[in-house]
């Protein structure tokens, strides 16, 4: 049976708010630009957080974040350049490099430390946050660990190219993490200057971009076109589909999408649960050894 395509299948999704990231520091005192998880914008469901950082200036960064718990979400660090060894009290260890991507779901809970593997040059990249529903909270905890070399280049007409982390594009190529409880697509695109950049988001998913570098213009609710900068965040609203354009340079950006779970949510630094009972629980059982 055909298909049926309607308007609310192709509509391009439009800029609904562009939010700022701002200055902080975290771990033993690495700076960040924390985009989700700030006071002015505190979640996108099912996006908990999102940092960027990116410094060649070893004391921005060598502290790194030495041992920690995390329970009830998932941690997904990304970077683009750098190294950085994560090690957990369960075993677990390895190093994530330049262009790798490690997916950890914390479930019920997970000691880890994530610290440079470098003394200088340029550490950059980024953490994403990622809300688990209710009944997945207390999961064991897991990891989806690939480096560069296994996460596939789309090349698209006009020099476009799109690294697929999670998620199927629009001309079928697959990201090799997967994660059927919020469906994530995550995607690195390239475009060059002047070129238009198309693609199919999930209807039902929250979705946004967060730039990299250079500039891209898209309209926002009004009509009214709207220019994004290097640390930019856009929220993009309903629809099927992005529609951009780089400007006068080349752009880099990050457009991550997701299945929102509308549940309640409890914060409780390194805890998030759907009550604040739950995370109460979350802290006695991190002081009393049961993570």
């Amino acid at each position: 049976m055909k298909a049926t395509v309607t308007r609310e299948h192709i509509q391009p999704r439009r800029l609904t708010r562009l939010v700022k990231g701002m200055p902080a520091t975290d771990g033993a005192g690495v700076e960040l630009t924390r985009a989700i998880g700030q006071p002015a914008f505190p979640m996108l469901d099912p996006f908990l957080l999102l940092d960027a950082f990116r410094s060649d200036r070893p004391e921005d960064y060598i502290a790194g974040f030495p041992s920690h718990p995390h329970r009830g979400f998932e941690t997904v660090t990304y970077l683009l350049a750098g190294r950085m060894r994560h090690k957990d009290n369960a075993g677990h260890e390895g190093v994530i490099e330049s262009g790798g991507i490690q997916w950890m779901t914390a479930g019920k809970g997970i000691v880890h430390s994530e610290m440079p593997e470098q003394e200088n040059g340029l550490l950059e990249g980024f953490q994403l946050w990622v809300n688990l529903p209710a009944e997945h909270k207390m999961d064991a905890p897991g990891y989806q660990e690939r480096p560069a070399k296994d996460i596939p280049l789309e090349s698209r007409g006009g020099g476009v190219e799109v690294k697929v982390i999670a998620g199927v594009t629009s001309q079928g190529t697959t990201g090799p993490v997967v994660q059927p409880l919020t469906e994530p697509v995550y995607l690195d695109v390239r475009v060059p200057a002047s070129q238009a950049f198309v693609e199919m988001l999930p209807i039902s998913h929250n979705a946004f971009i967060y730039v990299i570098d250079g500039r891209v213009s898209m309209p926002d609710e009004n009509g009214q076109m709207v220019t994004l900068v290097r640390d930019d965040l856009g929220i993009l609203g309903e629809g099927g589909a992005i529609e951009l354009n780089a400007d006068e340079d080349d752009v880099r950006f990050l457009l991550i999408a997701g299945k929102p779970l509308d549940e309640p949510v409890a914060r409780g630094g390194p805890f998030v649960m759907n009550t604040s009972e739950e995370v109460q629980q979350a802290f006695v059982d991190y002081r009393q050894g049961r993570f």
